[in-house]
Order: C-alpha cells, then structure tokens, then sequence
C-alpha cells in the first residue's frame, strides 16, 4: 500500500493556543506543521520561537527590535530562533491564516500536548 504523505487539515480538530489563536497540528518527535488562525483578540506576547512558513490569508504586523513589518496573504515567513529575533504580533484584518513550519518544541505556553481541542 503507497503511503499518502498529505495532511488532510479538514479532519484535524482545531486546539485552542491561547485566547484569539487556534490551531490544527501534524507532528513528529522533531518537526511539526501548524495550520493557525489568529483573531483580533490574541493577547499581545513576545515569542522567540523561529517560524517558517506562509501567510494564506489576513494582515499581520509584527514587531521586531528593529522595527515593525506587515506581513499580508502570499508573504512568506522566516524568522530564526532566538532572542535577537524575538516578535510580536498583532492581527491587522478580521483574522490571519498562517502555515508554518517548525521545530517541535512550543513557542508559547499552552502550545502543543497543552493546548485545548476546540
């Protein structure tokens, strides 16, 4: 039987991160891939988790050390690991629907196995 290699997000169950965020997870001992939706109610926090992935729809700013970059549907994402890289972001559009692919420890408490399914 050939292995089927897709995610099929629509039968993932959404997790609640943390007021304003949620998620859809597929995961392995090192790596995971994160469908996320973000609202206007995410909290403001700082995060020093690299993200690497794709903006599929909404506006995002977020605040770098240097300054603050808008983020908008078809945007890739790239932001190492790291203190010196650490971000903030705030949801621009009625909401933002990002891809990102990750390392598979969690960026922000509740992330991953503390997160709540929705």
């Amino acid at each position: 039987m050939m292995k089927d290699y897709r995610v099929d997000f629509e039968a993932l169950p959404w997790e609640l991160v943390m007021d304003g965020v949620r998620q859809k997870v597929v995961a392995d001992s090192e790596k995971r891939v994160r469908l996320v939706e973000y609202s206007k109610s995410m909290p403001p926090h700082w995060c020093i988790k690299g993200h690497y992935g794709c903006i599929l729809k909404g506006r995002f700013e977020i605040e770098f050390r240097d300054g603050t970059r808008v983020f908008e549907e078809g945007d890739g994402v790239f932001i190492p690991s790291g203190e010196e890289h650490r971000h903030k972001a705030r949801v621009l559009s009625d909401s933002v629907t990002a891809i990102f692919t990750e390392d598979a420890e969690p960026c922000v408490a509740g992330y991953g196995s503390q997160a709540r399914r929705t």
